[in-house]
């Protein structure tokens, strides 16, 4: 048994996991409990009254965004989803919760995969702040991003996909949060937009220029902070920039 089963076997010893919703032993959401979430089969523009969409397409008022378009798996509406994001997020920090949450993302892709192809793009977490990562640390978008990279897509034949071998790239060194800024969902809708202006950067822009990117986050409430990466990541090079979260607050 190699260091890392070990460990896990005496974790889930000395700290089993239970379903958050029905408190089954085994997991933080047993598959009885997934399969009460309603996972979205469709995808929804980017207005404050959101309307579906097909894949391809943008209402008028979003086309001015420079976010592309979002993919939301579940409603934060949802008590349990609201409570697996705020476990993850906040303490204790349950960062095992990455797994469950990105799992509620692949469902979402696997039922609109006739219209969509991850492969063709590359994942970049939203960043924290320096001392938000020291704090926490661990980065949840990036953590979220880590299971899509290795479990959106089955493995690819030499060749196929630009070359890309099955993983969807995660490139976590390219988008950089170097302004501290008040937690977002503190700040009323008006300030928003103000408080997340500036606060990143891009480097090894190389990495990006040309490229579609998934942009990953746990929650989209006003899209400030999203729309605001958008515009950072375009302004370097991306060809385009698509949002990728668990759950739409509406």
């Amino acid at each position: 048994m190699g260091k890392r089963s070990i460990k896990n076997f005496l974790l889930e010893i000395f700290f089993p996991k239970f379903c958050f919703r029905c408190q089954q032993e085994g997991s933080y959401l047993c598959q009885d409990c997934l399969a009460t979430l309603d996972v979205l089969e469709n995808t929804f523009c980017l207005c404050e009254n959101p309307s579906r969409l097909p894949l391809a397409g943008k209402c008028r008022n979003c086309s001015s965004r420079h976010l592309d378009g979002l993919y939301f798996a579940v409603s934060y509406k949802n008590n349990l989803i609201r409570t697996l994001i705020h476990q993850f997020k906040y303490e204790p920090y349950i960062k095992e919760l990455s797994g469950t949450l990105a799992l509620l993302i692949i469902t979402h892709f696997n039922l609109i995969q006739k219209e969509f192809s991850p492969e063709k793009h590359i994942l970049i977490p939203v960043p924290l702040a320096k001392n938000k990562l020291k704090k926490r640390g661990f980065n949840q978008s990036e953590e979220i991003g880590k299971e899509l990279s290795k479990n959106l897509l089955p493995a690819l034949p030499t060749g196929q996909a630009g070359g890309r071998q099955g993983k969807i790239p995660l490139v976590s060194d390219c988008l950089i949060k170097e302004k501290e800024t008040p937690p977002q969902m503190e700040l009323p809708k008006e300030e928003r937009i103000k408080n997340i202006k500036g606060a990143f950067r891009v480097k090894n822009a190389e990495k990006i220029k040309g490229e579609k990117i998934l942009l990953i986050d746990d929650v989209y409430t006003t899209g400030a902070t999203m729309e605001e990466c958008a515009k950072i990541l375009k302004r370097a090079g991306a060809l385009e920039v698509w949002g990728v979260v668990v759950a739409r607050e509406e």
